[in-house]
């Protein structure tokens, strides 16, 4: 078993720089677990006192059903991959795959099995004699990869692995990692800041901000209800638009008004959000729940195009509606258009969002 349970866990730097506060976290075994946030928000400190690297100033880390706060980092059979990979530049690939187990003073029969096999799962098994310098990116990322595999820890710590690839580089090796998790079934814990990562690759997504966990849950449950206005801005690219409106009586029900956007409210929605009728809320649209046609149920509104992102399989559309606040929207490759045109956008009452201007929390709405 290879559970690992974060209780109460805190992080303070002298003289009182709180890095990481009140951390709760299980991470099941055999789990895939994302680390996401911002730069800063504590989520490499978090691994890195898994790890052993960093002490805890206070709380309790427990791997399985053993507290190892005190445990030297090279007894609790964790593997670590760094953002720079940390390879010897002196060594060939073979001596760096194979630097763990030598220490351990494992058998040379054995040190040659385990590298060979982990070299031949990698693809590297023709790069054993080079040194580092003679690799690409990729190339070192498998060797840094493959320097954890060959210990067989009970779990894995990636630590940005892939943030200095380039584009295509990273979308392969996202494959490669969710592959080689569904082969081994290891417990893996991985950071990172791109929100890419950590939708197609995580099982569950712990968000971090200023120290603080903010939400944790499946990939898709937090994209579709995001906890505070912090996790609906922040997952996705473009991120959720987020209005300063206000809910009004609407005949027997209520709308949320921003400038010239009357979005009427469904009813079975009122028992969730009427407590704040006649009051300030903040107002969430996904980008793609706005549209350049009218669908069923939408509700119209007149825009002025800001930019036309013509990405190919879609198009990213901003533009400004009549308060003036700039809003984004997902529409098809199709579409097409200038700046400074007007367009009328549509959009869907049932997907909105609401949040709390004081608290920042959503306000929880039944499920669809």
């Amino acid at each position: 078993m290879a559970d690992i349970n974060l209780i109460n866990v805190n992080k303070v730097y002298p003289p009182d720089v709180k890095a990481v506060e009140d951390v709760n976290l299980h991470v099941k075994d055999g789990e895939f677990m994302i680390l996401l946030g911002p730069s800063g928000c504590g989520k490499s400190t978090t691994l890195r006192m898994i790890a052993g690297l960093e002490t805890i100033t206070s709380g309790d880390l427990y791997l399985a059903d053993k507290r190892i706060n005190d445990v030297d980092p090279r007894d609790r059979n964790l593997a670590i991959v760094f953002q720079n990979y940390a390879l010897y530049p002196h060594m060939t690939v073979r001596a760096n795959l194979s630097f763990g187990l030598r220490l351990r003073r494992q058998p040379k029969a054995t040190i040659d099995k385990r590298v060979r096999e982990v070299a031949e799962m990698l693809g590297i098994q023709d790069l054993l004699a080079r040194k580092p310098a003679a690799l690409s990116g990729g190339q070192r990322q498998r060797v840094a990869l493959g320097r954890a595999l060959v210990r067989d820890p009970v779990a894995f710590l990636l630590d940005e692995p892939l943030s200095n690839l380039d584009a295509k580089l990273r979308a392969s090796m996202r494959t490669e990692l969710i592959k080689l998790h569904q082969k081994l079934g290891r417990t893996i814990i991985h950071v990172t800041h791109d929100q890419v990562e950590a939708m197609t690759m995580g099982q569950r997504i712990c968000i971090m901000k200023d120290g603080r966990i903010v939400q944790v849950g499946p990939p898709l449950e937090v994209y579709r209800n995001p906890a505070n206005t912090f996790v609906a801005g922040f997952l996705a690219s473009p991120p959720m638009n987020l209005l300063a409106a206000r809910l009004e009586a609407d005949g027997s029900g209520l709308a949320a008004v921003h400038g010239g956007l009357r979005l009427p409210i469904p009813l079975d929605y009122l028992p969730a959000y009427g407590g704040y009728k006649d009051k300030a809320v903040i107002l969430g649209i996904r980008p793609e729940d706005m549209y350049d046609e009218p669908v069923m149920g939408g509700v119209g509104v007149e825009a002025v195009i800001v930019a036309v992102e013509a990405l190919g399989p879609e198009t990213i559309l901003v533009a400004t509606i009549p308060d003036g606040a700039e809003v984004s929207a997902r529409l098809g490759r199709a579409f097409s258009a200038r700046a400074g045109a007007p367009q009328r956008l549509y959009v869907d009452p049932r997907q909105v969002h609401l949040f709390d201007p004081e608290t920042t929390l959503a306000v929880p709405r039944p499920q669809a």
